[in-house]
Formats: structure tokens, sequence, C-alpha cells
């Protein structure tokens, strides 16, 4: 129970950090700064993901691996893979629907951003209790 809530807590910085790095107005502004990541290399938009790794660290070290463990998984690697599909489509084809690109200009507000921390860290908990 100890461990369950220091590594929650921990997973909660690693989420405040990537919405620290993510936060701006309109989604594509979001990708911008990810592009901007994802353009020096893939390996730093992945090491960018600090919460994702810390998830596979507790996975290993704890040996959990229950179905609400694989659900937040399943959720940060959609998140990580859909970031960078999005990417592609918009930075490196160009090749974004009109109805895409109307999306991408939504402003999006500033709770936006602390969803992940507000998701995931409790998912972690009742995964480990």
């Amino acid at each position: 129970m100890e461990n369950a809530l220091l590594f929650t807590i921990i997973l909660l910085f690693a989420e405040l950090f990537e919405a620290t790095i993510q936060r701006a107005p309109t989604l594509l502004g979001v990708l911008k700064k990810l592009y901007a990541y994802y353009q020096k290399s893939i390996f730093l938009f992945f090491l960018i993901q600090p919460g994702f790794y810390f998830i596979l660290l507790i996975v290993v070290l704890t040996g959990v691996l229950n179905v609400t463990m694989i659900f937040l998984l399943a959720i940060k690697i959609f998140d990580m893979f859909y970031k960078i599909e999005l990417i592609k489509k918009v930075f490196i084809d160009r090749k974004v629907s009109p109805e895409i690109a109307q999306m991408l200009e939504w402003k999006m507000p500033p709770i936006f951003f602390l969803m992940g921390a507000a998701l995931y860290p409790p998912l972690l908990f009742y995964a480990l209790i």
C-alpha cells in the first residue's frame, strides 16, 4: 500500500511534467512543440513521455499486470502513437482534411492539460491496490 501511494505520487509529477512541456493554446501548438522534439530525434520525442516509462518500470518491479494496468498502458501507448501520426500528417505529409485542420485550431482550456494528471495516477493506484 505504501509503495502504491509513492508510485502514484511519482506518476503524478511525471504527468505534470508532460503537461508542462505540451501546454499550448491549441492542439496545433501542442503538435508544434512535440514536432520540435520529433525533428531532433524520435528518441527524444519518446523521452519526454516519462509517465509511460515509469508505468513500465512499475510493471517490471511489481509484476502487476491486471486489467487496469493493461488499460493504463494501452491508453499511454495510444496517446503517444496518435500524436506521432498527427505530427506526420500535419508537418511531414502536409495532408490534413479541412475538418482536422479546423479542429487543430480550436482553443483548448488550460484544464485540458491536467487530464493526464487527473486520470493516470488514480488508475495506477487502483491497479496496484
